[in-house]
């Protein structure tokens, strides 16, 4: 009885700490949520010069000496001449530059955000002669969203500027919708792509409701205001309506794919139904197999390869929230390694 006691006074103890640790961790993270004012920074990384160190630091493991010092005279050699050749090009030629953006879409596409700036920030300096390329992963989400988030990659087609799409694991649904506004879309054999469809679900409640008594009421202006509702009581016809915007969005779905790659056949493909890469190209869905690596690989032959990525700044309120977080799961873990030892001896 002595050691029930003392462990449930230890436990009373190791609780009223995590309360109070949660609690400082609230106000903290309450004040952040006020600070917040949602300013971000761009970050530029040159890929090219990333791809260089590794190709740099096998070199130097895998040769001898003597290979090394005969392929830096051979790369100075090469070096010079494409110097010597540039001279005597017109002062406005560049070398092309390849753009990369990262969109991993969530079920509300918030970050479409984030991606309105990363282009936003390409189109104030790329030309007809440079290049985007897009690694998409989204199993898809709300209409609005994505329709926004494809409108986004859009932009870029309008001003002249190749668009190229690469799909490493899915980009189904929504994910879809943005990858067919590409010139040309890349996916890996085993990408999961397709799914152009819509989908719509809610529980109801109103059984459970009637059966414990409890009315529920819902006053509206329209007739189809509300259609399904989650506690009321749906009629057949606010059934149907609910179907009848389905196959509308469905349509507005078909109509942009067959827009944006008209060889595909729309019929056979819109069913909701998804495919893997391979399938897919034999589909018409997408126009490479490959993965964005190789794809950066071959591009930094010819092209300097930057990656844009638009993040949001962190003030001192978040991050003091943050590590206020790892601390108390820290502390949490320890508390519950501590208990079981405890209860186990």
């Amino acid at each position: 009885m002595e050691f029930l006691y003392e462990y449930g006074l230890f436990l009373a103890k190791a609780a009223t700490l995590v309360v109070a640790i949660l609690l400082v961790v609230g106000v903290i993270m309450g004040m952040a949520m006020r600070q917040r004012k949602h300013k971000g920074e761009l970050e530029i990384t040159c890929i090219s010069d990333k791809l260089d160190d590794v190709r740099d630091h096998m070199q130097a493991e895998l040769l001898s000496k003597d290979e090394l010092k005969k392929l830096h005279k051979e790369e100075k050699k090469a070096e010079k001449a494409k110097q010597k050749q540039s001279k005597n090009q017109p002062d406005d030629t560049r070398q092309p530059v390849l753009y990369v953006i990262d969109f991993n879409g969530s079920m509300d596409a918030h970050e479409v955000e984030g991606l309105r700036e990363e282009i936003t920030a390409i189109l104030s300096v790329a030309t007809s002669q440079d290049e985007v390329l897009v690694k998409v992963e989204s199993g898809g989400g709300v209409v609005h969203g994505y329709g926004l988030a494809a409108s986004q990659l859009q932009r870029l087609r309008d001003a002249n500027i190749k668009l190229t799409v690469s799909v490493d694991k899915v980009a189904a649904s929504g994910g879809y919708m943005m990858a067919c506004v590409a010139n040309e879309i890349i996916s890996a054999p085993f990408a999961i792509i397709g799914s152009i469809g819509v989908i719509a679900q809610l529980p109801n409640f109103n059984k459970l409701l009637k059966h414990n008594h409890i009315e529920f009421e819902q006053h509206t202006a329209g007739e189809f205001k509300r259609t399904l509702t989650v506690f009321g009581e749906n009629t057949e016809q606010g059934r149907e309506k609910f179907r009848e915007e389905l196959e509308s969005v469905h349509g507005m779905f078909k109509s942009f794919v067959a827009e944006h790659r008209p060889t595909l056949d729309i019929a056979s493909v819109a069913t909701g139904e998804y495919w893997y890469g391979n399938k897919a190209k034999e589909l018409g869905l997408v126009d490479v197999i490959g993965t964005s690596d190789d794809y950066l690989i071959n591009a930094s032959k010819s092209a300097r390869v930057y990656q844009v990525k638009y993040s949001l700044k962190k003030n001192l309120a978040e991050k003091l929230a943050n590590s206020a977080s790892l601390t108390v799961q820290s502390v949490f873990n320890r508390l519950w390694s501590l208990g079981r030892t405890a209860f186990n001896g």
